[in-house]
Formats: C-alpha cells, sequence, structure tokens
C-alpha cells in the first residue's frame, strides 16, 4: 500500500495547515468555542471561499474528492489546529444527499439521529414521521445551534427515513459541548419535514462510518499535536538538575505513546484504503474503537507527565486532551464499535 499523499491532497493539507495556524490561535480558538454561537462565522465563510467543503463532495457531484483520503487529509488538519468549525455535519450531509450544491457553497448542515435511549444505533430511534410531519427529540447534535438545514432520522412505518427540516421550524436549545463546539438538543412537534429517502439504514449507516473515520483523523492530528508538545516539556522542564527527558522511566513512556499514534495512524490508513468497498463498515469500526482507546491513553499520559500544569485553562494540552476524550464518545465510542465488531463476528461463524 503506498502510505504517500498525492500531490493534490499534500497541497489540501498545506493549505489548510498554513490557514488554521493563522485563524484558530489556542485564544481565539477557546473565545469562540465556548461562547455562543459556539464557533466563528467569518472563519466558516473564509472555509467555504477557501473550498473546503468541495474536498468532502465526489467529483461524480461537482466537489474535488469525497474518498476517504480526502477525509483524513481535511480532518488530521482540522485536529491539529483544535477547530471547533461544525465540519462534520457538511461531510455527513455530503454521505446522504444527492444535490451537494447547497452544501458546497457554505448552507451549514447537522445530520439529527441521536435519542436519549438510542445514542448511537439506527434500529432502536422512536422520532416518528406521520405525512411528512416530525414528533420527537433528538439530543446531542453536534452542529445544530449554527445549522441552516437538519437532516432527521425518523422512523417511517416499519422503515427509518431521512428527512430534512429548516432548522428555524424545529426548536433547539444550543450549547457548547463540553471541548467546545456547538451541540444542541432538537424537538420536533409535528414539524413540517421534506422526506429525502425511504429505507435510509444503510445510506445513514454508511455516512455515520464515514464520520466515524472522519473523527479518527482529527484524533490524529490531536495526538500529533499533544505528542509534540510533551516532548518539548520533556526537554525542558528540569527536575533534580536535569530535564524531566533524562529520566529513563518517562523515555520509555514517551516512546509507549509514540508507538500508539503509528498504530492509530495504520488502522486509520486501512480505512480509508477500505472506503467504498463492503469491508469498509468493518474497517470504520476498527478504526474508531482502536483510537478512541489510544486518545484516551495519550490524553491522560500527557497530562500526568505535564503535572498540575497538563490542566490548566491557559495551557492548549488541556483542551486538546478534552477533544481527545468526546471524540472517543462522538458516534459511537470504543465499547460500542467493539460490539459491533463481535456481532459481525458472531454473524459470520
Amino acid at each position: 500500500m503506498n502510505f504517500e499523499q498525492s500531490d493534490d491532497r499534500r497541497m489540501l493539507s498545506e493549505t489548510l495547515r498554513r490557514y488554521l495556524a493563522d485563524a484558530y490561535g489556542i485564544e481565539h480558538r477557546n473565545a469562540v468555542a465556548y461562547a455562543d454561537p459556539f464557533h466563528d462565522p467569518e472563519r466558516w465563510a473564509e472555509l467555504t471561499d477557501l473550498g473546503l467543503f468541495y474536498a468532502l463532495v465526489p467529483e461524480a457531484r461537482g466537489g474535488m474528492g469525497g474518498h476517504g483520503f480526502d477525509i483524513v487529509t481535511v480532518f488530521e488538519e482540522l485536529g491539529r489546529a483544535l477547530c471547533p468549525e461544525p465540519v462534520l455535519g457538511q461531510l455527513l450531509a455530503a454521505a446522504l444527499l444527492a444535490d451537494t450544491d447547497a452544501l458546497m457553497t457554505g448552507t451549514r448542515y447537522a445530520l439529527a439521529i441521536s435519542e436519549t435511549d438510542a445514542p448511537y444505533g439506527i434500529h432502536d430511534i422512536t422520532t416518528t414521521a406521520v405525512q411528512d410531519r416530525l414528533t420527537g427529540r433528538k439530543t446531542v447534535v453536534y452542529g445544530a445551534p449554527t445549522a441552516d438545514v437538519l437532516l432527521v432520522a425518523a422512523r417511517d412505518g416499519d422503515s427509518i427515513g431521512l428527512f430534512q427540516v429548516t432548522a428555524s421550524e424545529a426548536e433547539i436549545t444550543g450549547y457548547a459541548m463540553i471541548d467546545g463546539g456547538p451541540a444542541g438538543e432538537v424537538f420536533f412537534d409535528e414539524t413540517p419535514a421534506q422526506q429525502v429517502m425511504e429505507n435510509a439504514e444503510d445510506l445513514l449507516q454508511t455516512a455515520l462510518d464515514r464520520g466515524a473515520l472522519a473523527l479518527c483523523a482529527e484524533a490524529l492530528g490531536a495526538m500529533d499535536v499533544v505528542q509534540g508538545m510533551l516532548v518539548d516539556y520533556l526537554k525542558t522542564r528540569k527536575q533534580f538538575g536535569q530535564p524531566l527527558g533524562a529520566f529513563q522511566a518517562l523515555q520509555h513512556r514517551a516512546i509507549d505513546l509514540a508507538i500508539e499514534i503509528e498504530q492509530a495512524r495504520s488502522i486509520v490508513i486501512l480505512a480509508a484504503s477500505a472506503d467504498g468497498t463492503e469491508a469498509f463498515a468493518k474497517r470504520a469500526a476498527q478504526a474508531k474503537h482502536l483510537v478512541g482507546r489510544i486518545a484516551r491513553q495519550v490524553s491522560e499520559e500527557a497530562i500526568q507527565m505535564h503535572g498540575g500544569i497538563g490542566i490548566t485553562w491557559e495551557y492548549p494540552l488541556s483542551h486538546y486532551a478534552k477533544r481527545l476524550v468526546m471524540i472517543d464518545h462522538q458516534l459511537g465510542d470504543s465499547d460500542w464499535h467493539l460490539e459491533r465488531l463481535m456481532a459481525d463476528l458472531a454473524g459470520g461463524a
């Protein structure tokens, strides 16, 4: 397998890295991520002008990519910058909509799937659709407070359908997630909706798997930054007259983390290469399970080796650690994806 980026993806990565480094210094990032509207609308417009959302849409629908490696390229850079913009909703919408013109020009989408009693799975959804009107509640909908359009999974008779709702028609209670960025509770009470697709279970699961891949790539970018911060800290912080990095026990712990991050990178590459194949669902679940576990380990170990400064608001590590922990809980945590893999194995036995 060729691990090198194509020229187009390398150019996209470098462009995004330069832009995000300038636009999202940690102080600005924290100022916008935790205060209404929990992102920066001006920066969103700039990302649109930069053509970011075209990279998430296949060429056949007017975009520039949309393949697994395009997703990884974009979200790894977002993770490096700890960017709070709700780009994940754009990716999920790109996987679900046939007409993506509005998405590519900046219309903001959010996918409303999770419910209190069905946080990750599709089959236990209780929000119902009757004559193109929705009734129910969706919880922790990422990007909901800033969305122009909601894509809603709802029970339509014996199947799950996909519906499109103008966000202003629904009741949305917005808030910042614990790591910053917008989320919200969404309430429907015979809310007008337009059906996008009947029997949408398979397409929804594919969209969620692509979202899981994106989150894994975001975690990779964040973990690379955390590892760099840790190495710099061990080189400069002194105890007993010598740098912390001179202590063999801390050397071993730092090297163990580097190995874990490379394992995470390998599974993300494998999952990205499977996009568009029958193996993708399995590879995405494997990646989300492994990366979720490693992300928690990296955040916890980095904080322990930094000591008290690692959990202060002013030090960037604390915000990266919160994001890494939250990534594990988005679109299915490590345990949930492990259960998917076990069920798949039992079904194939």
